[in-house]
């Protein structure tokens, strides 16, 4: 069994990194223009816009599922934010919320299961902790299509890899 005190300042690393990647990303996305921004990129949810409204959906779903409060939404591709500027806002703040999560979450929670049901409507149990470590990689993975869309339309994308954000965190924990 892993050391459960370990393993909170691990999770709020990522938590960290959530925020920090988020925002470096949304910084390299505001000069481009709405034309690239709408344009379909060839990314699972089309667009970049399509992409980010796809990451706060998915970040309030499960936020919802592990607070006890689900959201229901028609389905992942739900556009929930249509104004560029306030989707990018509601992005930026995010990881706070999660932060406050795991700061509070007991050693039991950690360790134990998540109960929720899909988007499916199906009831399932998850490991809590896998779970936690599966929203922030989801994340990463989203990130990662917006950057290579990017690249495809002749824009600069950013580095997002975990080790720059460690590089420039240093090695004293901290939180963003």
């Amino acid at each position: 069994m892993p050391d459960t005190p370990s393993l909170k300042p691990h999770l709020l690393t990522l938590v960290a990194y959530h925020g920090w990647a988020n925002k470096v990303l949304l910084e390299h996305l505001s000069p481009i223009t709405e034309a690239d921004y709408h344009a379909p990129a060839g990314l699972f949810f089309n667009s970049i816009h399509g992409t980010l409204n796809h990451l706060l959906l998915a970040d309030r779903a499960w936020l919802g599922r592990f607070i006890g409060k689900p959201e229901k939404f028609a389905s992942l591709a739900q556009e929930i934010e249509t104004d560029r500027e306030a989707l990018a806002e509601q992005l930026a703040g995010r990881h706070l919320l999660w932060q406050g999560l795991i700061e509070s979450a007991s050693s039991e929670t950690i360790m134990g299961s998540l109960h929720y049901t899909t988007t499916a409507g199906e009831a399932t149990v998850t490991p809590w902790l896998g779970t936690i470590t599966h929203v922030f990689n989801h994340a990463t993975h989203h990130r990662g299509q917006i950057s290579a869309a990017l690249t495809g339309l002749h824009h600069a994308c950013p580095e997002l890899d975990l080790i720059y954000f460690l590089r420039l965190r240093g090695p004293a924990p901290s939180i963003i």
